[in-house]
Protein backbone atom coordinates (compact mmCIF):
# COMPACT_ATOMS: atom_id res chain seq x y z
CA UNK A 1 0.00 0.00 0.00
CA UNK A 2 1.26 3.45 -0.81
CA UNK A 3 2.13 5.50 2.24
CA UNK A 4 -0.90 7.38 3.55
CA UNK A 5 -0.02 10.79 4.97
CA UNK A 6 -2.16 13.80 5.89
CA UNK A 7 -1.37 15.13 2.39
CA UNK A 8 -2.12 11.96 0.46
CA UNK A 9 -4.88 9.44 1.14
CA UNK A 10 -5.94 7.34 -1.85
CA UNK A 11 -9.56 6.18 -1.77
CA UNK A 12 -11.49 3.64 -3.84
CA UNK A 13 -15.28 4.15 -3.83
CA UNK A 14 -17.36 0.95 -4.18
CA UNK A 15 -21.13 1.17 -4.65
CA UNK A 16 -23.56 -0.29 -7.17
CA UNK A 17 -25.36 3.05 -7.61
CA UNK A 18 -23.62 5.47 -9.97
CA UNK A 19 -25.27 8.48 -8.32
CA UNK A 20 -23.97 7.44 -4.90
CA UNK A 21 -20.45 7.02 -6.26
CA UNK A 22 -20.64 10.42 -7.94
CA UNK A 23 -21.93 12.02 -4.75
CA UNK A 24 -19.19 10.50 -2.64
CA UNK A 25 -16.55 11.60 -5.13
CA UNK A 26 -17.86 15.16 -5.04
CA UNK A 27 -17.95 15.09 -1.24
CA UNK A 28 -14.47 13.73 -0.50
CA UNK A 29 -12.23 14.14 -3.56
CA UNK A 30 -9.65 16.83 -2.94
CA UNK A 31 -10.77 17.53 0.63
CA UNK A 32 -7.98 17.49 3.17
CA UNK A 33 -5.61 15.69 0.84
CA UNK A 34 -8.04 12.86 0.07
CA UNK A 35 -7.93 11.66 -3.53
CA UNK A 36 -10.47 9.33 -5.13
CA UNK A 37 -8.35 7.08 -7.34
CA UNK A 38 -11.14 4.91 -8.70
CA UNK A 39 -14.65 3.49 -8.50
CA UNK A 40 -16.21 0.04 -8.60
CA UNK A 41 -19.82 -1.06 -8.90
CA UNK A 42 -19.61 -4.49 -7.25
CA UNK A 43 -17.37 -6.66 -5.13
CA UNK A 44 -15.60 -8.32 -8.05
CA UNK A 45 -14.66 -4.97 -9.54
CA UNK A 46 -13.58 -3.79 -6.09
CA UNK A 47 -11.08 -6.62 -5.75
CA UNK A 48 -9.63 -5.96 -9.21
CA UNK A 49 -9.49 -2.20 -8.67
CA UNK A 50 -7.88 -2.51 -5.23
CA UNK A 51 -5.14 -4.70 -6.63
CA UNK A 52 -4.56 -2.38 -9.59
CA UNK A 53 -4.87 1.03 -7.92
CA UNK A 54 -3.43 0.29 -4.46
CA UNK A 55 -5.77 2.56 -2.50
CA UNK A 56 -5.15 3.30 1.16
CA UNK A 57 -8.86 3.17 2.00
CA UNK A 58 -11.87 1.50 0.38
CA UNK A 59 -15.34 2.95 0.97
CA UNK A 60 -17.40 -0.24 0.65
CA UNK A 61 -21.14 -0.67 0.18
CA UNK A 62 -22.70 -3.95 1.42
CA UNK A 63 -25.66 -4.77 -0.84
CA UNK A 64 -24.28 -5.15 -4.37
CA UNK A 65 -24.83 -7.59 -7.26
CA UNK A 66 -22.60 -10.61 -7.88
CA UNK A 67 -20.28 -10.14 -4.90
CA UNK A 68 -21.44 -8.33 -1.77
CA UNK A 69 -19.34 -5.84 0.13
CA UNK A 70 -18.87 -8.32 2.97
CA UNK A 71 -17.66 -11.00 0.57
CA UNK A 72 -15.38 -8.47 -1.14
CA UNK A 73 -13.97 -7.33 2.21
CA UNK A 74 -13.20 -10.91 3.15
CA UNK A 75 -11.62 -11.56 -0.26
CA UNK A 76 -9.42 -8.47 0.05
CA UNK A 77 -8.19 -9.65 3.44
CA UNK A 78 -7.51 -13.18 2.18
CA UNK A 79 -5.68 -11.82 -0.86
CA UNK A 80 -3.42 -9.75 1.38
CA UNK A 81 -4.56 -6.43 -0.08
CA UNK A 82 -3.51 -3.91 2.60
CA UNK A 83 -6.21 -1.32 1.94
CA UNK A 84 -8.31 -0.48 5.00
CA UNK A 85 -12.07 -0.98 4.59
CA UNK A 86 -14.69 1.53 5.70
CA UNK A 87 -18.19 0.13 5.22
CA UNK A 88 -20.67 2.80 4.17
CA UNK A 89 -24.16 1.38 3.83
CA UNK A 90 -27.84 2.10 4.15
CA UNK A 91 -28.37 -1.25 5.91
CA UNK A 92 -27.50 -1.53 9.60
CA UNK A 93 -28.99 -4.87 10.53
CA UNK A 94 -27.21 -6.75 13.30
CA UNK A 95 -26.15 -9.46 10.86
CA UNK A 96 -24.55 -7.00 8.45
CA UNK A 97 -22.85 -5.11 11.26
CA UNK A 98 -21.20 -8.14 12.82
CA UNK A 99 -20.38 -9.86 9.52
CA UNK A 100 -18.72 -6.76 8.07
CA UNK A 101 -16.46 -6.28 11.09
CA UNK A 102 -15.65 -9.97 11.32
CA UNK A 103 -14.73 -9.95 7.62
CA UNK A 104 -12.10 -7.29 8.32
CA UNK A 105 -13.81 -3.92 7.93
CA UNK A 106 -12.17 -1.26 10.09
CA UNK A 107 -15.20 1.02 10.41
CA UNK A 108 -18.95 0.88 9.85
CA UNK A 109 -20.93 3.98 8.86
CA UNK A 110 -24.42 4.59 7.56
CA UNK A 111 -25.02 6.53 4.35
CA UNK A 112 -26.85 9.24 6.26
CA UNK A 113 -23.66 10.00 8.22
CA UNK A 114 -22.54 13.62 8.15
CA UNK A 115 -19.85 14.39 5.55
CA UNK A 116 -17.45 15.29 8.33
CA UNK A 117 -17.84 11.87 9.90
CA UNK A 118 -17.11 10.14 6.58
CA UNK A 119 -13.99 12.26 6.10
CA UNK A 120 -12.88 11.53 9.65
CA UNK A 121 -13.42 7.80 9.15
CA UNK A 122 -11.26 7.88 6.01
CA UNK A 123 -8.44 9.69 7.79
CA UNK A 124 -8.66 7.37 10.80
CA UNK A 125 -8.67 4.29 8.57
CA UNK A 126 -5.62 5.54 6.66
CA UNK A 127 -3.85 5.72 10.01
CA UNK A 128 -5.00 2.21 10.91
CA UNK A 129 -7.64 3.28 13.42
CA UNK A 130 -11.30 2.32 13.48
CA UNK A 131 -14.10 4.86 13.56
CA UNK A 132 -17.13 3.32 15.18
CA UNK A 133 -19.42 5.60 17.11
CA UNK A 134 -20.00 4.86 20.81
CA UNK A 135 -23.63 4.03 19.93
CA UNK A 136 -22.56 1.39 17.41
CA UNK A 137 -19.91 -0.05 19.73
CA UNK A 138 -22.44 -0.27 22.53
CA UNK A 139 -24.85 -2.03 20.19
CA UNK A 140 -22.17 -4.52 19.17
CA UNK A 141 -21.34 -5.28 22.78
CA UNK A 142 -25.00 -5.77 23.68
CA UNK A 143 -25.56 -7.93 20.60
CA UNK A 144 -22.52 -10.15 21.19
CA UNK A 145 -23.37 -10.57 24.85
CA UNK A 146 -26.99 -11.42 24.02
CA UNK A 147 -26.28 -13.86 21.21
CA UNK A 148 -23.28 -15.55 22.80
CA UNK A 149 -24.20 -15.45 26.46
CA UNK A 150 -25.21 -18.51 28.44
CA UNK A 151 -28.86 -19.48 28.65
CA UNK A 152 -30.76 -18.18 31.70
CA UNK A 153 -30.43 -20.41 34.75
CA UNK A 154 -33.39 -22.08 36.38
CA UNK A 155 -33.79 -21.62 40.16
CA UNK A 156 -32.31 -25.09 40.77
CA UNK A 157 -29.16 -24.50 38.74
CA UNK A 158 -25.96 -23.58 40.62
CA UNK A 159 -24.34 -20.17 40.35
CA UNK A 160 -21.81 -19.81 37.51
CA UNK A 161 -18.29 -20.83 38.41
CA UNK A 162 -16.85 -17.45 37.36
CA UNK A 163 -15.35 -15.82 34.28
CA UNK A 164 -14.17 -18.13 31.54
CA UNK A 165 -10.46 -18.88 31.40
CA UNK A 166 -8.54 -17.06 28.67
CA UNK A 167 -8.03 -18.86 25.36
CA UNK A 168 -4.87 -20.90 25.00
CA UNK A 169 -1.63 -18.86 24.56
CA UNK A 170 -3.24 -15.69 26.02
CA UNK A 171 -2.16 -14.62 29.49
CA UNK A 172 -4.69 -13.69 32.20
CA UNK A 173 -3.44 -10.08 32.16
CA UNK A 174 -3.84 -9.82 28.37
CA UNK A 175 -7.37 -11.17 28.63
CA UNK A 176 -8.16 -8.74 31.42
CA UNK A 177 -7.14 -5.91 29.12
CA UNK A 178 -9.28 -7.42 26.36
CA UNK A 179 -12.30 -7.55 28.66
CA UNK A 180 -11.94 -3.86 29.43
CA UNK A 181 -11.77 -3.12 25.69
CA UNK A 182 -15.04 -5.03 25.32
CA UNK A 183 -16.54 -2.71 27.94
CA UNK A 184 -15.58 0.30 25.82
CA UNK A 185 -12.71 1.61 27.97
CA UNK A 186 -9.90 3.62 26.39
CA UNK A 187 -6.23 2.75 26.83
CA UNK A 188 -5.89 5.52 29.42
CA UNK A 189 -8.88 4.20 31.38
CA UNK A 190 -7.57 0.63 31.26
CA UNK A 191 -4.15 1.79 32.44
CA UNK A 192 -5.66 3.69 35.37
CA UNK A 193 -7.92 0.78 36.35
CA UNK A 194 -5.14 -1.83 36.27
CA UNK A 195 -2.37 0.48 37.54
CA UNK A 196 -0.37 -0.03 34.36
CA UNK A 197 1.36 2.36 32.00
CA UNK A 198 -0.37 3.07 28.70
CA UNK A 199 2.68 1.61 26.97
CA UNK A 200 2.10 -1.69 28.77
CA UNK A 201 -1.58 -1.63 27.82
CA UNK A 202 -0.62 -1.07 24.17
CA UNK A 203 1.82 -3.99 24.39
CA UNK A 204 -0.92 -6.29 25.70
CA UNK A 205 -3.28 -5.11 22.96
CA UNK A 206 -0.70 -5.73 20.25
CA UNK A 207 -0.23 -9.25 21.59
CA UNK A 208 -4.00 -9.84 21.64
CA UNK A 209 -4.40 -8.59 18.08
CA UNK A 210 -1.66 -10.94 16.89
CA UNK A 211 -2.84 -14.01 18.83
CA UNK A 212 -6.53 -13.58 17.95
CA UNK A 213 -5.86 -12.50 14.35
CA UNK A 214 -7.93 -9.31 14.67
CA UNK A 215 -7.09 -5.85 13.41
CA UNK A 216 -9.07 -3.44 15.58
CA UNK A 217 -10.73 -2.97 18.97
CA UNK A 218 -14.23 -3.77 17.75
CA UNK A 219 -13.18 -7.16 16.40
CA UNK A 220 -11.31 -7.79 19.66
CA UNK A 221 -14.43 -6.91 21.68
CA UNK A 222 -16.50 -9.36 19.65
CA UNK A 223 -13.96 -12.17 20.15
CA UNK A 224 -13.78 -11.53 23.92
CA UNK A 225 -17.54 -11.50 24.33
CA UNK A 226 -18.03 -14.60 22.18
CA UNK A 227 -15.43 -16.51 24.22
CA UNK A 228 -16.65 -15.39 27.64
CA UNK A 229 -20.26 -15.98 26.66
CA UNK A 230 -19.55 -19.62 25.94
Amino acid sequence: MSEATPERIRVLVVDDEALVRAGLRLMIDGVGGITVVGEASDGNQALDAARRLAPDVVLMDIRMPRTSGIEATRALQEAGVPARIVVLTAFDTDEFLLDALRAGALSFLLKDAAPGLVLEAIREAAAGRSRVSPRVLGRLIDLAAHTSGPAPRTPTEPEPAGPAAPPATITPREWEVGRFVAQGLTNAEIAATLYLSQTTVKTHLASLFAKLHVTNRVQLAIRVLEHDGG
